[in-house]
């Protein structure tokens, strides 16, 4: 019987991972991989957020769904480049795949370049695409236990998005309680909250990448 250590497969994705990064960084591209629970509104994050650069940065998307391309042409009709990975079962992108989907992107033309992940809160949370920053998404209808069950995600990421404000009127949603938990497992991390949909919030989320993409040469 031959045993495969999951340690020697997550060694390799590192090693890709820094390929990747090393990639990025001679193009110029500043990589966010962008994590959540499926509906927790990425897409509607990335919507959002592609109106507020307005035309600031030159952005591309990567997009990973276990199948289907239904965010990838929400994206697409936003006049951004996107590549769409169908992990066909796989619960997360690696960095495998991000190397596969540069080669369907001008990535000397991109500025900043979003990985939309896979929807979950656990696998994604192990794997290395070679981005310069993780962003984890947190909707108001999760609830505010999200942190406190599954940690690794959450102390992984450099900014917590918590999003679907407005129907934080009409939940139990308890915003200290999850700044405080986020404070506690990632003290540097950035905090931001947003209603996606109506546009509210994002452009405080658009400055602070912009920032970031001009200190990294973009």
């Amino acid at each position: 019987m031959k045993i495969v250590a999951a340690k020697k497969i997550l060694r390799a994705n590192d090693q890709l991972a820094e390929e990747n990064r090393a990639r990025f960084k001679e193009n110029g591209a500043f990589a966010v991989n962008i994590v959540g629970s499926p509906g927790c509104g990425k897409t509607t994050f990335l919507e959002s957020l592609f109106r507020s650069l307005d035309g600031r940065v030159a952005p591309a998307v990567i997009e990973g769904d276990i199948a289907s391309s239904i965010d990838a042409e929400r994206i697409e009709k936003q006049g951004v480049p996107v590549v769409q990975i169908n992990t066909d079962g796989a619960c997360h992108l690696d960095a495998t795949m991000v190397t596969a989907a540069m080669d369907g992107l001008e990535l000397d033309k991109i500025e900043l370049l979003v990985i939309e992940n896979v929807g979950n809160l656990v696998c994604t949370a192990g794997f290395d695409l070679g981005e310069n920053l993780r962003i984890v998404i947190l909707s108001v209808s999760e609830g505010d236990d999200k942190i406190a069950k599954y940690p690794a995600i959450f102390q992984r990421s450099h900014a917590l998005v918590i999003t679907k404000t407005d129907f934080l009127a009409q939940s139990n949603f308890n915003v200290e309680r999850v700044v405080g938990d986020m404070r506690r497992l990632a003290p540097e991390a950035e905090i931001f909250q947003v209603s996606a949909l109506h546009d509210q919030g994002m452009d405080t989320v658009a400055d602070w990448l912009v920032e970031k993409c001009k200190a990294n040469g973009g």
